[in-house]
């Protein structure tokens, strides 16, 4: 556990990660220091969890849209920063941002649509795509985003998902702020 944003948040970071950033994920054989490269490993090492979905064409967009979550979406971050604790609209979200959400939501109707057919989540089955969309969810969630149907029903799956709520309720114990 290393606390962000004190004097030595830095060195104590490039301690464990090549890069000096998180996430990174220590092995036996060393760090993994992207979120993708971290999916990607997973994904390798336990091939019966299913991390990414069946079909070449759907794991080829499931990774497509990792990517333009792992890369994009700057406004939507900058002005609805994760804060789980909050239970509030913004009283105005800015039109970048609001470009922000309306293509997060047309990326995941475009997976429930083709490839959702076999359960709520983006690609049916829980995998890396809901993963990295799990923040997304949180920030709709607490800012209280209007959104079409089907993207708030699946922030309703999001927030109903075991792994998501163990890590949520981790998170709500949380004593530092930043």
């Amino acid at each position: 556990h290393i606390p962000l944003r004190r004097p030595d948040t830095a060195q104590r970071i490039g301690e464990h990660s090549p890069s000096g950033r998180v996430p990174v994920l220590l092995t036996d054989l060393g760090p993994v220091w992207d979120s993708l490269a971290i999916g990607e490993y997973l994904a390798e090492c336990f091939p019966e969890a299913h991390l990414w979905p069946r079909g070449e064409y759907a794991r080829a967009v499931a990774r497509s849209v990792c990517a333009e979550m792992h890369s994009g979406f700057a406004a939507l971050r900058t002005h609805l920063p994760m804060d789980l604790q909050r239970q509030a609209p913004l009283e105005r979200i800015p039109d970048e941002a609001q470009v922000d959400i309306r293509r997060v939501c047309a990326l995941w109707q475009h997976c429930r649509q083709h490839f959702g057919a076999d359960g709520p989540f983006l690609f049916g089955h829980a995998s890396l795509a809901d993963a990295f969309y799990a923040p997304v969810a949180a920030r709709f969630h607490s800012y209280q985003v209007g959104l079409p149907d089907e993207a708030a029903a699946y922030v309703a799956t999001v927030y109903q998902w075991p792994a998501f709520q163990r890590w949520y309720r981790a998170a709500l114990q949380e004593t530092e702020t930043i």
